[in-house]
């Protein structure tokens, strides 16, 4: 463990085998290693996020963890996208809050066209009046679909692998991993920076996540939100037993082992942890979405900012290419 630590130090990109040797390595040990990989690589710089679910429910795709899938009987609100003066109120509030990256998520597929063009103009008047950056996740879009939204100031695009490639037909049988891949190809094509990652607890194994892991590096890709499910009444991961914390702290040290100048994000789940995400922060992580997710509860940030100037970090938009 050492050895391949001092070796990313270095610019070694480890391979899956290498990975793999990491599973059963000390806890501790690997954590202050992939500790020491994040200060020396993306320095104290922390990536914290919101986001706003901007259109809920009748998600015809039939992921199986999820509240807003029409397939599930999960209690879940339904309407469609939000006007521009919500967009831009809760904008300024995140911004006037400490928050430096804002995130449109709506269920769905994909948006259809005109509601693209609508959530043009969403982005166009949130950039208008509040200085924060913008994100998006809008599902499956074409590449010329990305262009629009990048032309209307769009910076980043989010689109989870949610899971490996094995794992993934026992997830979602709506639409497949390359499609994912496709709309993420598609995205960075229009000029767009991707975020991208998964869900833990989903039934996968750890090499499950670390077969996603190296392909979200070999996409490119910077920004992985790491989440832990919360398994929802009403979906058929309803019963799913809840990760051990330990698991969760190997996970994202194994994460920064793999992508050593990624921002590791903490997202969903993070409410869950006995200490909110510190440990992990002390374990390669260096990035966590804010507030409330898209049907569970969040962490306020004033409790976010005082734990991150306890840990040294400081507030900063990061890999934002």
């Amino acid at each position: 463990m050492q050895k391949l630590k001092n070796k990313i130090l270095n610019g070694y990109l480890i391979s899956r085998e290498d990975a793999f040797s990491l599973i059963e390595a000390p806890l501790d040990e690997l954590c202050d290693a992939a500790n020491e990989i994040r200060l020396k690589m993306c320095g104290s710089g922390f990536d914290l996020c919101s986001i706003i679910n901007a259109k809920s429910g009748k998600c015809p795709e039939n992921c199986r963890y999820c509240a807003q899938s029409s397939h599930y009987s999960a209690d879940a609100d339904e309407y469609p996208l939000i006007d521009s003066k919500t967009a831009v109120r809760n904008a300024a509030k995140n911004a006037e809050s400490g928050i430096l990256r804002f995130s449109l998520v709506t269920s769905g597929r994909k948006l259809s066209d005109e509601e693209v063009s609508r959530a043009c103009e969403l982005v166009k008047d949130i950039k208008k009046n509040v200085d924060i950056s913008v994100c998006g996740s809008f599902g499956l879009l074409s590449e010329d679909q990305f262009s629009r939204l990048r032309e209307a100031g769009l910076d980043r695009v989010h689109n989870n692998l949610e899971t490996s490639r094995r794992y993934f037909p026992h997830i979602c049988t709506t639409h497949t991993y390359d499609d994912k891949i496709k709309a993420i190809k598609a995205a960075m094509n229009a000029g767009l920076s991707v975020c991208s990652g998964g869900i833990m607890g989903l039934g996968e194994t750890m090499e499950d996540r670390i077969d996603m892991a190296i392909d979200i590096r070999e996409l490119g890709i910077r920004s992985i939100p790491v989440n832990m499910l919360n398994p929802i009444k009403g979906t058929p991961l309803q019963h799913n037993e809840i990760l051990s914390y330990d698991t969760m702290m190997r996970i994202c040290a194994i994460f920064r082992f793999i992508n050593p100048t990624a921002s590791i994000r903490l997202s969903g789940g993070r409410g869950l942890m006995p200490d909110k995400g510190e440990q992990c922060f002390k374990s390669g992580a260096n990035a966590a979405i804010t507030m409330n997710m898209l049907t569970t509860s969040g962490i306020t940030v004033s409790d976010d900012l005082h734990l991150l100037k306890k840990l040294g970090y400081k507030p900063q938009l990061m890999n934002n290419i």
